[in-house]
């Protein structure tokens, strides 16, 4: 019984990873006062990206190209809504879906019906000497890829950068009160545009995380809605970065619940459990109305002037 929570604890932590790495950057995002619904399309772009760059340069190229190729779906994304003030909602929506049919297209022409799952490197466990052996949480918290280590440093380092930083000050004054950050003399649209491309960037790395540190192969469409939930995660975590990760935790553990029930031999039907992170996310949203208190400035496009 033992080894079984283990197992789902340590999948729980697998699962939460690149739905982590996606809702810390989106958190940045959102506090500039701009939602990037475009975030589920730098997830599938940096999928992609991984595989490309893992069979030519290795897993870490992977990382590094997954990641400039979500920053480069997010740089689209910036260009209308924060530079020409476009609708955020309608340029996510057109970008996320630019992103998803251009992936599949291109995954094609690359790769053809053969693919690339033979040619894709992926990171195994790393377990931390005497951290691993800790009953219980030791194999889930520290018997991970280390892409999974990456995010345990980012958290606490997006943390200090929000809160202790006039940088991160200038970013939280944009989201909340956009006139007397102008007059401080913050450059709103540089900002924010630098906001979305870090958003985009962790997007990015969680599409290799996907494909690098989980699924050893890229699938059309196999973001699968990750993106969306990232950023019920940004809500149900408050804006917070140690917030988001550890909603995220909660929906790992909602996704991770299909591998534990079939390992246990469970009668039950597996698609009840695949729509369970997707029932989850609909809850979370309900359960925190009127709960939380998002940026004042979160999806207005009509800011002065910055």
């Amino acid at each position: 019984m033992t080894s079984g929570v283990e197992a789902f604890l340590e999948g729980v932590v697998r699962t939460a990873t690149p739905l982590a790495l996606a809702a810390l950057g989106e958190t940045v995002t959102e506090r500039s006062g701009v939602i990037n619904i475009g975030l589920e399309g730098s997830i599938i772009a940096g999928a992609l990206g991984a595989v490309v760059g893992a069979a030519h340069g290795g897993v870490w190229a992977g990382f590094a190209f997954g990641a400039m190729c979500g920053c480069a779906v997010a740089a689209i994304f910036a260009v209308f809504a924060v530079t020409l003030r476009a609708d955020q909602i309608i340029s996510g929506t057109a970008v996320t879906l630019l992103a998803l049919g251009g992936t599949g297209t291109l995954y094609r022409v690359l790769y053809g019906s053969a693919g690339a799952a033979l040619n894709t490197p992926t990171l195994g466990p790393m377990p931390v000497p005497l951290l691993s052996r800790i009953p219980l949480i030791g194999p889930a918290l520290f018997a991970q890829p280390s892409i999974t280590y990456v995010l345990y440093a980012l958290v606490p380092a997006v943390s200090w950068w929000m809160y202790r930083t006039h940088s991160g000050l200038g970013l939280r004054a944009i989201g909340e009160n956009p006139a007397a950050a102008i007059a401080a003399g913050v450059r709103t649209k540089r900002v924010q545009f630098m906001a979305v491309l870090f958003g985009g960037f962790l997007g990015g790395v969680s599409g290799a995380t996907l494909v690098l540190a989980q699924a050893g192969t890229f699938v059309e469409g196999m973001s699968a809605g990750r993106g969306f939930i990232a950023i019920a995660i940004v809500v149900l975590g408050r804006w917070n970065p140690l917030g988001a990760v550890l909603a995220a935790l909660v929906f790992g553990a909602a996704s991770a619940l299909q591998f534990f029930f079939q390992a246990t031999g469970s009668s039950l039907p597996y698609q009840l459990f695949l729509v369970f992170p997707y029932a989850l996310t609909l809850v979370a949203l309900a359960a925190t109305r009127g709960r939380t208190s998002a940026p004042a400035a979160l999806g207005r496009q009509n800011l002065d002037q910055g």
